[in-house]
């Protein structure tokens, strides 16, 4: 086996399939959708009430691809009105190891990234017309 055969698994067809997926997945809300949704099934309200600075359309949006990914379940109760409520599907649930692996990865890195980040500022600062990297705020 060579020693970056498994790098294959995340570059692939050029990476396109699994980087619409990663995408999907890690986007600003979805987690913090799923993690809610691992607490139970939850109806539409609270879980926009449990999800602080997301919009309703947002919560919408990110329910309704996570349900078409096969992630989410959403149950239509007939009563008047209509009660919606969602809940994590067995492969929504399989989600929340590697979340919590990631976040733990994070945070155990947390320290040296910002010294990292801290030392290019200064950097930066001192050097005007370097370029810098861009973030992005989409979500």
């Amino acid at each position: 086996m060579p020693d970056y055969e498994h790098t294959c698994l995340i570059r692939g067809d050029g990476g396109q399939t699994l980087r619409a997926i990663l995408d999907r997945i890690c986007n600003k809300w979805t987690l913090l959708v799923v993690a809610t949704l691992d607490q139970g099934t939850v109806r539409f309200t609270d879980l926009h009430q449990q999800i602080p600075g997301i919009s309703q359309r947002m919560l919408t949006l990110t329910l309704r691809h996570l349900e078409h990914d096969g992630l989410v379940s959403r149950t239509v109760h007939a009563e008047v009105p209509p009660r919606v409520e969602y809940a994590l599907t067995p492969t929504g649930k399989s989600l929340i190891p590697p979340a919590l692996a990631l976040a733990g990865w994070a945070i155990e890195h947390l320290p040296h990234i910002e010294a990292s980040r801290a030392a290019h500022e200064t950097r930066d600062r001192r050097e005007p017309g370097r370029p810098r990297p861009t973030t992005s705020s989409a979500g």
